[in-house]
């Protein structure tokens, strides 16, 4: 397993290094009031990529930290042994839907 996930890196990095030398004519990116950058394709495309990756990660920044937030403002729940005498049936704790679960936070434009 260990040499199969070695050749499946392997043939990712051949195939972004054929990417790159197959992508070095300039390309010219235009920006307003007639500025321009010129670069070859493969930075273009590069910086463009870690853009994407620096804006999501700034995208998920209020989220992460209210979660965070209210993770920390919550007390810690301490376990109690259940004793052993005394079971619920199975069917009943079936029936009843878990209540503990955190709610789900709907996600939209």
């Amino acid at each position: 397993m260990k040499y199969i996930l070695w050749l499946l890196k392997a043939a990712i990095f051949f195939t972004l290094f054929a990417f790159a030398l197959n992508n070095q004519h300039d390309a010219t990116v235009n920006f307003f009031f007639g500025t321009y950058w010129r670069a070859p394709l493969v930075l273009v495309v590069l910086v463009a990529f870690a853009g994407g990756l620096v804006v999501g990660a700034l995208g998920m920044l209020p989220g992460w930290w209210k979660h965070r937030s209210n993770a920390s403002s919550q007390a810690p729940v301490e376990s109690s042994p259940v004793p052993t005498a005394v079971a619920a049936p199975p069917a009943a704790a079936a029936a009843t839907p878990p209540t503990d679960l955190p709610a789900v936070r709907q996600h939209g434009l």
